[in-house]
C-alpha cells in the first residue's frame, strides 16, 4: 500500500517529529545493554528536559498521538523510564464540548432529552479529555451519576491517523531493522485495537459490570455501574463516585485510617484478574484508583483491558513462583515457551545469562527493595535486545505491579508488595491442584489410564510378534550401533522379564480359585509362590529401572 495524497500532511509531521528524536535516548533504548541502560536511567535523572519535550511534541500532534503516548507508557521495553514516567501523566489540552452539542449527542444517541431524562444535569463538565467528556447529574430516582459524552468527530480523525500510522509502521519495519526487531508494526495494530474498542462506550460498560462480577468478593473495592438505559456507543452513564484521588492521601490520613485491608483486595484483586480470570483492568494507574467516602477503593476508567489466554494465565502463575524462588534457569525457560522468536536471529545464550543476572541481582536485593515489576520491565528489555518477542500481556502485568508499588507507597509505605504477590501465587497453585484432584478429574485419568492398559497387551502383542519374525525396525540417524544393540537388549530382556511377572501373577490369580491340600497362609500353596516370586522380581526390576539403572553413554 503506498503513502496516500490525502495524508501527506500527517506524514510530513510524522517525518519531521522521527527526524528531531531520531539521533535521542529515545531511540537509542533499543540497542542499549542490560548495564547500560541502568547508567542511562542514572543521567535521564539529569537531563529531564528532553522526556517533557518529547511529550509536550506527541501532544501537539493530536489526541491520537497523545494515546500513542499513553501506549508507550506501558512499553518500557521500548522507551527509557523517564520518557515513560513523562507520558504516563499525559494529557491532551481539549477546549470542551459546547452544552448544546452535548445536548444534541445524548438526544440522537439515547431517544430523550437531557431535561426528560435527568432531574438535574450540569452544564459544566466535571473533567474533559480528549475522546469525551463527563458531566455531573442526577436521577429522577435522586441517585447522583456521571455521563461521559465522546467528543463530536473524534472516531473519524482517529481512523484516519491510525491508518497514516500503520502505512508508516509498515514501511519502516520494511527498510529499518529498529523498527522490525521492537515489532513497531504490532504496536500501531495493538494501538489501533485499543482505540477503537475505548472509543466504543458500550464496550466499556460491558467493561464496568464484567470487572464488577469478577471482584464482587473483595469488600473493600467498588467498581460503578452502567445505567444500561442511558448507554450507547457515544455516551455513557454510570454511578458517580465521590470520593478522592489516592494520590491525594495525606500522612496524617494514614495514621486515622487503616488502609492495609484496602491494599490486600486491591492486589489480590489485580492477581486474581491476570492469572484466574483473564480478563484485566490494564491501566490501573493511581489516577484511576479513588478513595471513596464509605472508606473503598474504586476503580475507575475501563476503556482499556487486556485479555490473558488459559494457557498464557498457567505460564505466568509459573514465571512468578519461579521469580519468587530466585529460580534464574527456569525463569528463562517459561519466558522462552511463552516467547516468539526466529532462532537464527535470537540471541538466545545472551538472553538466559542476562535473565540469571537479573533473576540473582533480586535475590540480594532487600525485600522492600524488591520490586516484581520493574524486574519484569527489565526483563521485557533484555528480551527486545536479545530479539525475542514476549507476550505484550507481560508488558501490562509489569505495569500492573509497578502502579500497585505507588498506590502502596502512597497508602502503606511498610507495606511487603513481593511478599503479598509470592503469598497468594502460591496459594492459588495449591488451590489449582486441589481442584486438579476433584472426582471428575480422578475419574478422567482412570478412563485415560484404563485405554492405555486395554492397548499395551495388544502393542506388545505385535512388538513380540515383530521380535519373533526378526522383522522389528527401528529408525534412528547418527547412533553407535554396538551401543544401541547393547541398550536394546536390555529394553528386551526387561520387556521379557515384565511379561514372565505379568503371566506368573495371572497364573496366581487363576490357581487361587482352585482348592487344593497344600495351603500357606489358607491360601494354595503354588499360587502364593508364584506370586510371592513374582512380586519378587517385579521389584527388583522397579529397582533395576529407577534406582540402579544403566545409562547409554556408559
Amino acid at each position: 500500500m503506498g503513502l496516500l495524497p490525502d495524508n501527506y500532511e500527517k506524514y510530513v509531521r510524522f517525518f519531521g517529529f522521527i527526524y528531531k528524536y531520531w539521533n535521542s535516548d529515545v531511540f537509542a533504548q533499543g540497542s542499549a545493554s542490560v548495564v547500560d541502560s541502568e547508567v542511562q536511567e542514572e543521567d535521564e535523572e539529569h537531563e529531564a528536559s528532553e522526556p517533557k519535550e518529547f511529550a509536550e511534541d506527541l501532544k501537539k500532534m493530536g489526541p491520537t498521538y497523545v494515546k500513542l503516548g499513553q501506549l508507550l507508557s506501558t512499553r518500557p521495553d521500548l522507551l527509557p523510564d523517564a520518557y515513560l514516567k513523562e507520558l504516563a501523566h499525559l494529557q491532551d489540552d481539549v477546549d470542551e464540548i459546547p452544552y448544546q452539542e452535548v445536548e444534541g449527542i445524548f438526544h440522537e444517541e439515547i431517544g430523550v432529552s437531557v431535561s426528560k431524562a435527568f432531574k438535574q444535569f450540569t452544564k459544566e463538565p466535571m473533567a474533559s479529555a480528549s475522546i469525551g467528556q463527563v458531566h455531573l447529574a442526577v436521577m429522577h430516582s435522586g441517585q447522583q451519576v456521571a455521563v461521559k459524552i465522546q467528543r463530536p468527530g473524534i472516531r473519524k480523525r482517529f481512523v484516519e491517523d491510525l491508518d497514516a500510522l500503520f502505512e508508516m509502521s509498515k514501511l519502516a519495519v520494511k527498510y529499518t531493522d529498529s523498527a522490525k526487531k521492537f515489532a513497531v508494526d504490532e504496536v500501531i495494530e495493538e494501538l489501533r485495537y485499543i482505540l477503537l474498542k475505548e472509543l466504543d462506550y458500550t464496550t466499556e460498560a460491558q467493561n464496568l459490570l464484567s470487572l464488577k462480577k469478577n471482584i464482587k468478593e473483595f469488600e473493600h473495592l467498588f467498581v460503578p455501574a452502567p445505567i444500561s438505559s442511558f448507554c450507547s456507543s457515544k455516551v455513557l452513564t454510570m454511578e458517580l463516585v465521590e470520593g478522592k484521588k489516592v494520590t491525594k492521601v495525606s500522612g496524617y490520613s494514614r495514621t486515622d485510617t487503616d488502609y492495609k485491608p484496602m491494599v490486600d483486595d486491591l492486589v489480590h484483586a489485580y492477581l486474581k484478574q491476570c492469572i484466574v480470570d483473564g480478563f484485566v483492568h490494564a491501566d490501573p494507574h493511581p489516577g484511576n484508583i479513588h478513595i471513596t467516602q464509605d472508606k473503598k477503593l474504586a476503580l475507575m476508567d475501563l476503556g482499556m483491558v487486556a485479555h490473558f489466554s488459559h494457557n498464557l494465565q498457567e505460564k505466568i502463575m509459573r514465571l512468578m513462583i519461579a521469580l519468587s524462588d530466585y529460580e534464574g534457569d527456569k525463569v528463562a525457560n517459561i519466558l522462552l515457551d511463552m516467547s516468539e522468536y526466529e532462532e537464527n536471529e535470537a540471541d538466545v545464550h545472551v538472553f538466559r545469562k542476562n535473565i540469571l543476572r537479573l533473576v540473582q541481582e533480586g535475590e540480594h536485593a532487600k525485600a522492600t527493595d524488591m520490586q516484581t515489576g520493574r524486574l519484569l520491565i527489565h526483563i521485557n528489555r533484555v528480551a527486545a535486545q536479545s530479539g525475542i518477542h514476549i507476550p505484550v500481556e507481560l508488558n501490562i502485568l509489569g505495569k500492573i505491579l509497578l502502579n500497585m508499588d505507588q498506590i502502596v507507597a502512597v497508602l502503606t509505605p511498610e507495606y511487603d508488595l513481593q511478599k503479598t504477590v509470592r503469598d497468594y501465587v502460591e496459594n492459588l497453585m495449591q488451590k489449582m491442584m486441589w481442584k486438579e484432584l476433584r472426582p471428575g478429574n480422578f475419574l478422567e485419568m482412570l478412563l485415560d489410564a484404563k485405554g492405555l492398559l486395554e492397548n499395551v497387551p495388544q502393542r506388545l502383542d505385535k512388538i513380540t510378534q515383530k521380535l519373533a519374525d526378526n522383522e522389528l525396525k527401528i529408525k534412528i540417524d547418527a547412533i553407535d550401533e554396538r551401543r544401541f544393540t547393547d541398550a536394546f537388549e536390555k529394553v528386551a530382556n526387561r520387556i521379557t522379564l515384565g511379561l514372565i511377572v505379568a503371566a506368573m501373577i495371572i497364573g496366581a490369580a487363576m490357581l487361587v480359585q482352585i482348592p487344593t491340600e497344600w495351603t500357606i497362609l489358607g491360601y494354595p500353596g503354588l499360587a502364593i509362590i508364584l506370586f510371592l516370586t513374582g512380586a519378587c522380581i517385579g521389584f527388583y526390576l522397579i529397582y533395576q529401572i529407577l534406582i540402579h539403572h544403566d545409562h547409554f553413554d556408559k
